[in-house]
Protein backbone atom coordinates (compact mmCIF):
# COMPACT_ATOMS: atom_id res chain seq x y z
CA UNK A 1 0.00 0.00 0.00
CA UNK A 2 1.30 3.27 -0.49
CA UNK A 3 2.51 5.77 1.60
CA UNK A 4 0.31 8.71 2.69
CA UNK A 5 1.91 11.85 3.09
CA UNK A 6 -0.48 14.34 3.63
CA UNK A 7 0.02 16.90 1.01
CA UNK A 8 -2.92 19.04 1.82
CA UNK A 9 -1.28 20.02 4.84
CA UNK A 10 1.91 20.54 3.24
CA UNK A 11 0.69 22.52 0.42
CA UNK A 12 -1.11 25.18 2.92
CA UNK A 13 2.42 25.61 5.10
CA UNK A 14 4.53 26.18 1.73
CA UNK A 15 1.68 28.83 0.73
CA UNK A 16 1.69 30.35 4.04
CA UNK A 17 5.17 30.68 4.00
CA UNK A 18 5.34 31.91 0.50
CA UNK A 19 2.60 34.39 0.76
CA UNK A 20 4.62 35.99 3.90
CA UNK A 21 7.65 36.12 1.42
CA UNK A 22 5.72 38.22 -0.53
CA UNK A 23 7.74 41.17 -1.56
CA UNK A 24 11.31 39.84 -1.40
CA UNK A 25 13.85 40.12 -3.92
CA UNK A 26 14.65 37.87 -6.97
CA UNK A 27 14.24 33.98 -5.63
CA UNK A 28 13.33 34.96 -1.91
CA UNK A 29 9.81 34.97 -2.86
CA UNK A 30 9.19 31.98 -5.19
CA UNK A 31 11.46 29.11 -4.32
CA UNK A 32 10.25 27.41 -1.16
CA UNK A 33 13.52 25.95 0.34
CA UNK A 34 14.77 30.03 -0.62
CA UNK A 35 11.57 31.65 0.89
CA UNK A 36 11.73 29.01 4.22
CA UNK A 37 14.69 30.31 5.31
CA UNK A 38 14.36 33.73 4.26
CA UNK A 39 11.15 33.75 6.66
CA UNK A 40 12.59 32.31 8.89
CA UNK A 41 15.29 34.75 9.04
CA UNK A 42 12.90 37.71 8.79
CA UNK A 43 10.83 36.54 11.83
CA UNK A 44 13.84 36.42 13.95
CA UNK A 45 14.52 40.30 12.97
CA UNK A 46 11.15 41.17 13.52
CA UNK A 47 10.64 39.76 16.91
CA UNK A 48 14.31 41.03 17.83
CA UNK A 49 13.79 44.54 16.51
CA UNK A 50 10.50 44.84 18.53
CA UNK A 51 12.84 45.19 21.78
CA UNK A 52 15.48 46.88 19.44
CA UNK A 53 12.76 49.63 18.69
CA UNK A 54 12.05 50.45 22.22
CA UNK A 55 15.72 50.85 23.10
CA UNK A 56 16.14 53.62 20.03
CA UNK A 57 13.44 55.33 20.95
CA UNK A 58 14.31 55.78 24.85
CA UNK A 59 17.70 56.86 23.31
CA UNK A 60 16.31 59.34 20.87
CA UNK A 61 14.13 61.17 23.90
CA UNK A 62 17.29 60.97 26.25
CA UNK A 63 19.41 62.72 23.19
CA UNK A 64 16.70 65.54 22.69
CA UNK A 65 15.91 66.19 26.42
CA UNK A 66 19.87 66.66 26.64
CA UNK A 67 20.37 68.96 24.04
CA UNK A 68 17.11 70.88 25.99
CA UNK A 69 18.36 70.79 29.20
CA UNK A 70 22.07 71.98 27.90
CA UNK A 71 20.34 74.83 26.02
CA UNK A 72 19.68 75.86 29.78
CA UNK A 73 22.92 75.17 31.46
CA UNK A 74 22.27 71.85 32.86
CA UNK A 75 23.20 68.10 32.43
CA UNK A 76 20.86 65.41 31.15
CA UNK A 77 21.55 63.61 34.57
CA UNK A 78 21.53 66.69 36.49
CA UNK A 79 17.71 68.01 34.60
CA UNK A 80 15.91 64.51 35.13
CA UNK A 81 17.35 64.02 39.05
CA UNK A 82 15.63 67.24 39.26
CA UNK A 83 12.82 66.66 38.01
CA UNK A 84 12.18 63.53 39.99
CA UNK A 85 13.10 65.56 43.32
CA UNK A 86 10.44 68.23 42.93
CA UNK A 87 8.11 64.85 41.84
CA UNK A 88 7.30 66.42 37.86
CA UNK A 89 5.63 63.18 36.82
CA UNK A 90 6.74 63.22 33.12
CA UNK A 91 8.45 60.83 31.60
CA UNK A 92 11.03 60.78 28.98
CA UNK A 93 8.76 60.55 26.30
CA UNK A 94 6.83 63.90 26.98
CA UNK A 95 9.85 65.71 28.23
CA UNK A 96 11.65 65.02 24.96
CA UNK A 97 8.14 66.15 22.73
CA UNK A 98 8.28 69.57 25.06
CA UNK A 99 12.32 70.00 24.03
CA UNK A 100 11.95 69.53 20.55
CA UNK A 101 8.30 70.65 19.43
CA UNK A 102 7.86 73.35 22.54
CA UNK A 103 10.58 74.94 23.56
CA UNK A 104 8.69 77.94 25.60
CA UNK A 105 6.83 74.76 28.21
CA UNK A 106 10.22 73.04 28.35
CA UNK A 107 11.45 76.51 29.50
CA UNK A 108 8.62 76.76 32.14
CA UNK A 109 9.89 72.69 33.75
CA UNK A 110 13.48 73.98 33.59
CA UNK A 111 12.80 77.06 35.99
CA UNK A 112 10.45 74.85 38.30
CA UNK A 113 13.37 72.51 39.01
CA UNK A 114 15.83 74.77 39.14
Amino acid sequence: MPRAVNSVASRARRKRVLKQAKGFFGRRKNVWTVAKNAVEKAMAYSYRDRKQKKRNFRALWIMRINAGARLHGMSYSQFIGKVKANGIELNRKVLADLAANHPEAFTAIVNQVK
